[in-house]
């Protein structure tokens, strides 16, 4: 393997025979700048150049093929805000303080019940209980609690 300052440069490659092909180019010209300014290139930018690549005819195919390389590996960036997890709607918060009154009434009868607390602690934190938990305190509740 060549050491990092001695390896081929292809992206520097295309971007010269894209250069040599027309050079009033102001694209190409920018991302040659922006190229040795900075060392790198955005993904866009990468794929801004080769749309501009594969319209010349008298570049070579592998050229091509190994910029695509490189924007195939390059990340995707997602701008989209993060979204606030809170209750979808009423019927969530309904279903979390029905389970609280539920595990209220196991815990007054069996006030060491682990599993009770775990779902207790869960529906403090605003967590909706799964449907197998759910059906689990229902069940506690016929069981353990006489009516």
């Amino acid at each position: 393997m060549l050491p990092k300052n001695k390896r081929i440069d292809v992206i520097d490659k295309l971007l010269a025979l894209c250069y040599a092909h027309n050079k009033d180019a102001l694209f190409i010209m920018s991302l040659m700048h922006q190229y040795e300014e900075r060392g790198s290139l955005s993904k866009k930018q990468l794929q801004g150049l080769l749309l501009k690549a594969q319209k010349i005819k008298e570049i070579p195919a592998h050229q091509i093929a190994a910029v695509e390389a490189i924007v195939l590996k390059m990340p995707n960036r997602d701008k989209t805000p993060l979204q606030k997890t809170t209750p979808a709607n009423k019927g969530a918060e309904a279903q979390i303080t029905a389970a609280l009154a539920q595990t209220e009434q196991v815990l007054a009868v069996y006030p060491s019940h682990k599993q009770v607390l775990l779902l207790r602690s869960k529906l403090i934190s605003n967590q909706p209980l799964t449907p197998q938990e759910q059906t689990d305190l229902t069940k506690f509740v016929k069981i353990l609690v006489k009516k």
